[in-house]
């Protein structure tokens, strides 16, 4: 089967992406490798796809998306990076593979994922539940079980799709969906992606839920997955060899969370250390650690998120102001230093 494998991510993510992306080459030399990009270099430093473990970049602004400058204004970085997955994927389904697997930029590999190449065999769309186990814990509850049902039933850190049949038909759909509707706004039903695809049973035919628990583990499915390392290196989880981690909130949030679940099980702090020491390993300097170029203004001024969202309700100044970016007589920031918003 011929897989391409994608990953959506800025540059303050590069070092994360280099690591998913060596321990997918180790464990699928066969896959073509690409790395989805929404964003531009920072100053000072060379971006050289040569030297990086994928084998081509697909910029954003690339995609086709009509009235690029328009559409990407209206959304922070997470949910920019979260909406062009659609348009990608949907594009490359007509790119020559036989299947596009999507992958979080903060997750690895730690065995082969031949298992889902067989499954797409049979079926056409592969999703991940947050939890595939019910929590009888309150806390877990309230902290896992309620925060899925806010945030999407299922976790889109991972998708896999076949390229023709209901896969194909799934790529547009979503596409169609996040070109418009891929907010952080729970209050109206959005959380980026994931609360779309909650329809996807319902929706779409040939469609496995993967309940393995060796696929995407993470802080929030702890509380039901007990995490063992054989003598011979091998790890497994509820028994059966673990996959790939989805090592979410690197940093503080992700410490506590994990700590408070993963509890006396040490191996899931021997993953979390060796996961920290390889971002690390391939982390640059010249990159500031929060960088994205789209962030700011024209003039180097930083994007309220209430500026964002103010003009991508308002159709009106999205006509006045085809590219919010620019300053200047005429432009988007000055409208809204004289109307003081």
């Amino acid at each position: 089967m011929k897989v391409l494998c994608y990953s959506s991510f800025t540059f303050s993510y590069l070092n994360r992406a280099r690591v998913l992306f060596q321990t997918v080459r180790r464990f699928h030399p066969e896959w073509e490798l690409v790395a989805l990009i929404t964003d531009e270099p920072p100053p000072g430093f060379v971006f050289d796809v040569a030297n990086e473990p994928f084998d081509r970049v697909v910029h954003a602004r690339d995609l086709g998306v009509p009235n690029f400058e328009s559409w990407l204004f209206k959304h922070d970085v997470v949910e920019i990076c979260t909406a062009v997955k659609g348009p990608f994927i949907h594009q490359a389904c007509s790119w020559g593979s036989d299947a596009v697997i999507y992958l979080d930029p903060d997750t690895a590999l730690f065995a082969s994922l031949e298992p889902l190449e067989r499954w797409l065999e049979e079926y056409d769309i592969l999703l991940t539940p947050h939890l595939t186990e019910p929590n009888d814990d309150s806390v877990a509850i309230q902290d896992n079980d309620l925060s899925a049902s806010r945030t999407g039933i299922f976790n889109l850190g991972f998708v896999a799709v076949r390229t023709t049949g209901e896969g194909a038909r799934f790529a547009k759909w979503w596409n169609d969906r996040l070109l418009s509707y891929c907010y952080d706004d729970i209050p109206n039903g959005l959380f980026v992606d994931q609360r779309w695809c909650d329809h996807v049973p319902a929706l779409f035919d040939k469609v496995k839920v993967v309940r393995d628990p060796g696929y995407n583990v993470a802080s929030w499915n702890l509380s039901t997955r007990k995490l063992a390392i054989g003598k011979d290196g091998a790890i497994t989880v509820n028994g059966v060899p673990l996959r790939f981690w989805h090592f979410t909130k690197l940093g503080p949030t992700g410490d506590t969370m994990t700590k408070k679940y993963a509890g006396d099980n040490f191996p899931v702090y021997e993953i979390w250390s060796w996961y920290k020491r390889q971002v690390t390993a391939v982390t640059d300097d010249a990159i500031p650690g929060r960088w994205w170029a789209y962030g700011t203004y024209d003039d180097g001024a930083p994007i309220a998120k209430a500026h964002r969202v103010l003009y991508r309700q308002r159709t009106d100044l999205q006509k006045a102001y085809p590219n919010p970016y620019a300053t200047g007589r005429d432009s988007f920031r000055r409208w809204l230093e004289v109307e003081g918003a």
